[in-house]
């Protein structure tokens, strides 16, 4: 391979991994890096838009995507890859949370920014949805948008966006005249999509606020004097609402607990990870087999559970895992989550902690990071795959990891054994996540159950693909 496909491969590991971690919140070591960010953004929009826009197909978090989609309708480019970019876009933005799309249009829109592509592309994502929920949750973004960009909308949600109903003098009653609202135009009526009647009549009338989705009943019920026990035990609540109040609901004597055969693996180690260890442990053989569960519906997809031979994990405990005040737990999430994911896509798997426990139910941020002699125990092992999950500092004693990595990659890899570390945490200072050492691949990590992918990415990292070859395999998992 060339100088210029090995440079280029290295900046598009290097993205990559900073894409995948950095999440504009400070981590337990550094700050956010928004400044260093921006820039890697530019650069490799600028040198290599085609794998640019190619790893919106990748692993890279929610907030890069949208960094990506932003740059990519705001910089012009080649006529001819429109389609292919508007393929890209298109696609990534139906996988992001809706919340998410509407500040990235409205932050286009009030930046003033308004251009043909930017609108079709807006259209395409807004036909897709429910409008009238969306008027209803997300007002305020949607009607910038939908104001700015002079999009299409039913006559009813129009209403919404515009405040026309409060005009109109919808009451009560569901209409024009008498009651609250009376005074408006004749022939004033009622929506015609039964949650936005809802909501209309949920300012007037309080059984109405329960049947509204809990974000937007919230509201609503503080407004007209609801208590927050009464809400909780009425309103509709999604699974992962359920999961996330659970303990403030039971504060207030009120049973939510969700389903968790339901939820997504890295939000369900989140929750597992918010519980005190004598619930976890109380709780063991219901949060082991969800767990269990979580992971293999997270690699189902890959058809390959079992496939990996003997795997080893070296998981990071210690008490920088704690991450941040806006990140709590961050890095033990990724690392609990991995593990749950290697057991399944192992053949015979084996584990071991920093701290020295052994049970991934009961992690939790203790001590210093003792790295290399848990990786000197798995070697010895011979697995085909030894994975290490860690912000990469080690401490005990500082730097002894890396050189037990390179002294076996140079003296002792017989080829039998793979090594690769994952970093779920994003360095501003070196502009990606930290290495252990250049002898060993390291990729970003924040989902566990991208796991699968990252593996073949480390294909990339040492240097087994062109630029070309690069670009196909990440087009090849769009979703």
């Amino acid at each position: 391979m060339d100088r210029t496909e090995a440079v280029a491969r290295e900046d598009l590991v290097t993205f990559l991994g900073a894409a995948t971690t950095e999440t504009g919140q400070d981590g337990f070591y550094a700050a956010a890096g928004g400044v260093e960010l921006d820039f890697l953004h530019e650069y490799v929009l600028v040198n290599y838009r085609e794998l640019y826009a190619a790893t919106l197909a990748a692993s890279i978090n929610d907030r890069n995507a949208g960094l990506v989609v932003a740059n990519l309708l705001t910089q012009p480019g080649d006529p001819i890859a429109r389609r292919s970019e508007g393929a890209l876009i298109a696609a990534r933005l139906r996988r992001m949370p809706p919340q998410r799309v509407w500040k990235l249009f409205e932050g286009l829109c009030r930046a003033g920014r308004g251009n043909r592509r930017l609108r079709a592309i807006a259209q395409e994502w807004l036909d897709g949805r429910d409008p009238a929920f969306d008027a209803v949750k997300y007002r305020r973004a949607m009607r910038v948008v939908v104001r700015h960009l002079h999009l299409r909308v039913p006559a009813d949600v129009a209403d919404v966006l515009t405040g026309r109903w409060r005009r109109a003098g919808w009451s009560a009653g569901g209409g024009a005249g008498g009651g609250v609202g009376a005074g408006g135009p004749a022939g004033a009526h009622p929506s015609g999509s039964v949650l936005l009647e809802t909501w209309r009549r949920a300012h007037f009338e309080d059984r109405a606020v329960f049947d509204l989705p809990f974000t937007v009943a919230e509201g609503l019920a503080a407004r007209r004097g609801i208590r927050r026990a009464e809400l909780l035990r009425r309103a509709h609540l999604t699974s992962h609402e359920r999961l996330r109040l659970t303990t403030s609901a039971g504060r207030l004597g009120v049973a939510v607990a969700g389903d968790l055969a339901a939820v997504p693996l890295r939000r369900l180690t989140t929750y597992v990870l918010s519980l005190d260890l004598a619930e976890r442990e109380r709780r063991r053989a219901e949060l082991t087999q969800a767990l269990r569960a979580a992971a293999r519906r997270a690699v189902a997809r890959t058809d390959a559970a079992g496939s990996w031979g003997r795997v080893a994990a070296v998981l990071d405990d210690s008490y920088s895992s704690s991450g941040s005040t806006p990140a709590r737990r961050a890095p033990l999430i990724a690392a609990v989550g991995a593990a749950f994911v290697l057991e399944v896509m192992a053949a015979q798997f084996r584990s071991a902690w920093t701290s020295g426990r052994r049970d991934a139910l009961l992690a939790t941020p203790h001590g210093s990071t003792d790295l290399a002699g848990p990786i000197l125990d798995a070697l010895d092992w011979a697995p085909d795959l030894l994975v290490i999950v860690s912000d990469g500092v080690d401490t005990d004693p500082p730097g002894a990891a890396g050189e037990v990595l390179r002294v076996w990659s140079e003296r002792i890899d017989d080829g039998s054994t793979a090594v690769l570390h994952l970093n779920p945490v994003f360095d501003p200072d070196r502009y990606g996540v930290r290495t252990l050492t250049p002898a060993v691949p390291t990729l970003g990590l924040r989902d566990p159950a991208d796991l699968p992918l990252l593996r073949s990415l480390a294909g990339v990292a040492q240097g087994r693909m062109t630029r070309a070859e690069l670009a196909e395999w990440l087009l090849g998992h769009a979703t």
